[in-house]
């Protein structure tokens, strides 16, 4: 029987068939315009639900899985790199496939497209809501109707990120692993690391917060602010079609995970950890001279947005507006890219 056992290996979760897939704090965008693809600020620190019974929510435990501490209206993008093999990856925000609209499902489907196709897709910044663009994941506090998870489904149950894998089949993963093979041998070259997008872009807030000294986790768990993933600002990011035949994927998940969000109150209270900083300013940010990007892949095709998603509203509809000052990068800071073990995560009822 294949191994379904998700780990984390320092910030990375790591599902069966080689997926990694880190969460990347980032810069908040305006919610009106379209942006280039703003930069990673480090990793989001990643801990298992398993390893703090006495202190998560009840409902926590019983889903299982990992959790992540995240600022009101903080945004985040999703990180691929080092994902090993090809894999057909569903991304869920309370249930609601970030790629379709549709509800959250065990099998995949073509019509629509509810995943992302590993390794091709490197990253994935927002829901799929517009030709070449999607709309950034920000975090939001259920019970407002701000989630996606709320405007789609009407109710706000599960909130969160859920993700689940599905590998190549044997035979096509066989061909893949051949071919591999072969084109190893011909190119005998290393690609050196580029420091491009999926580098955090200011070491200085990439750090993981350590325990804070003389703060254990408080005694007994209790309801914690539940948070999800509204929407924000519209950047410039392909979500791309699946070359395959359905037929080539695996029938079944071969591992999948719940990511639960939690307020940086509630992290420390839960953990005894520090959180992360707040996020920078725009203003600071984009003074200190620090890159955007552009990926853009000629091979590739980019899927048709779905209509529910498209009609996801920003939560400064619901929130209002924070009269943060924008300020534009210049054209110089924009980076055209590509063409132009750790103990196992425990699953739960979800």
């Amino acid at each position: 029987m294949a191994d379904s056992t998700v780990r984390i290996d320092g910030n990375t979760l790591r599902l069966p068939g080689g997926v990694a897939v880190r969460f990347v704090r980032t810069l908040r965008l305006p919610e009106t315009g379209t942006y280039p693809l703003p930069p990673g600020l480090g990793e989001f620190p990643v801990r298992r639900v398993a390893d703090f019974p006495d202190t998560v929510p009840e409902e926590w435990r019983a889903r299982g899985g990992v959790m992540l501490p995240v600022y009101l209206r903080e945004a985040m993008w999703l990180s691929f790199a080092g994902t090993a093999e090809p894999a057909a990856l569903q991304v869920g925000v309370g249930k609601v496939c970030a790629v379709s609209g549709k509800p959250w499902s065990d099998r995949l489907s073509r019509n629509p497209q509810n995943y992302v196709v590993l390794p091709r897709q490197p990253w994935l910044d927002g829901i799929n809501s517009g030709k070449g663009t999607v709309r950034q994941f920000v975090a939001v506090p259920l019970g407002l109707g701000a989630t996606v998870e709320g405007q789609v489904t009407g109710e706000e149950v599960w909130g969160g990120v859920q993700l689940q894998s599905f590998p190549l089949g044997e035979r096509e993963l066989a061909r893949w692993r051949e071919a591999e093979r072969r084109r190893s041998e011909r190119t005998r070259t290393t690609a050196l690391p580029t420091g491009g997008y999926g580098m955090p872009a200011m070491p200085m807030m990439s750090a993981q917060a350590a325990p804070a000294p003389g703060a254990p986790p408080a005694p007994g768990p209790r309801a914690a602010a539940a948070m999800g993933l509204g929407v924000g600002g519209s950047m410039r990011q392909e979500v791309y079609e699946d070359d395959r035949p359905l037929k080539a994927w695996a029938e079944e998940p071969a591992g999948r995970v719940f990511v639960h969000l939690v307020t940086p109150p509630e992290w420390r209270r839960i953990t005894g950890e520090a959180p992360p900083p707040s996020p920078v300013d725009r203003a600071a940010y984009t003074r200190a001279g620090l890159p955007w990007f552009d990926y853009y892949d000629q091979d590739a095709e980019d899927l048709t947005p779905a209509d529910t998603l498209e009609a996801v509203k920003p939560v400064g509809d619901w929130l209002g507006d924070d009269h943060e000052p924008w300020q534009q990068p210049t054209p110089d800071q924009v980076r055209p890219l590509k063409d132009a073990q750790g103990r196992p995560v425990e699953d739960g009822d979800w």
